[in-house]
């Protein structure tokens, strides 16, 4: 059963205007939300989904720094403008927001979106003395030994594999129809022109490389999954209520669909404080 997440979920979320500092670092990951946080406060790392870049979970990491938290949005490796994408693997991805974890001070929370769900789960499980809960939002939670690529319906999966043979750097391209139709359906299409030319091409093995030592509850590693009432265009290979059981808990439902956390950033991010 969905548990409905209260907007202001027991916290206050002020305007962080002029408390918080973004800048173009965050195209790489690199950038954070500076303010003065408690010692003991864990760091938030947000890592997008498939296509996407750290610039995704921009309005919902203002919101979660104005009430207290440092974070920092990744983009994972290939996913920022001008990167080369060949020859990435999924491993290059763990590897990536493992090293976030390390270097980041004090205990950390991994949030993660639809397909960065496995670099998270993976990147926990390696660091679980490190990272204190894993939040999904509308995202993929995986099994040992599967891939995302594997859970995909036939046709979905053989139009992915078909655009990653015929890229040169083997990254898969979304297609304007399938994003419009799963991303931001009904939105005015300007709306979701704009948002479709952010999107970049996945490197084809974060998707097809299967997962290994990712299990969160054998591992004993907290998590809470956060899904959109709306999400049910395919945004996510099967329901996400089943990725919810995956990871041991309940879902707690927000407003939207795949794309809630920037088109209601605010529901999000209450759900997301919640849960830490």
């Amino acid at each position: 059963m969905l548990t409905k997440a209260e907007n202001a979920a027991g916290h206050v979320v002020p305007d962080a205007t002029d408390k918080t500092r973004i800048d173009d670092r965050w195209t790489r990951g690199t950038g954070r939300v500076s303010m003065a946080i408690m010692a003991d406060t864990p760091h938030v790392l947000f890592v997008p989904g498939a296509w996407l870049g750290g610039w995704s979970w921009i309005p919902v990491a203002t919101r979660v720094a104005a009430a207290g938290y440092g974070v920092t949005p990744l983009t994972l490796p290939g996913l920022a403008p001008g990167d080369d994408r060949t020859g990435l693997m999924l491993e290059d991805a763990i590897g990536h927001v493992a090293d976030a974890v390390t270097k980041a001070e004090g205990p950390v929370v991994l949030v993660a979106h639809s397909g960065g769900g496995t670099p998270a789960a993976a990147a926990a499980v390696r660091l679980k003395e490190r990272v204190v809960k894993v939040v999904f939002v509308d995202a993929y939670v995986p099994l040992d030994g599967v891939s995302v690529d594997d859970e995909m319906l036939e046709a979905n999966r053989d139009a992915s594999r078909q655009s990653a043979d015929a890229s040169p750097d083997g990254s898969v391209t979304l297609p304007l129809e399938a994003f419009q139709f799963v991303m931001l359906p009904g939105a005015p299409p300007q709306a979701q022109q704009i948002l479709f030319e952010l999107f970049v091409p996945e490197p084809s093995r974060y998707l097809r490389d299967p997962a290994h030592d990712v299990d969160l509850v054998a591992a004993g590693v907290p998590a809470a999954y956060v899904l959109a009432e709306e999400d049910t265009a395919g945004g996510l290979p099967l329901p996400g209520a089943t990725f919810a059981r995956r990871a041991g808990v309940e879902p707690v439902a927000v407003p939207g669909g795949h794309m809630a956390l920037m088109t209601h950033p605010d529901e999000v991010a209450a759900a997301i404080l919640a849960a830490l």
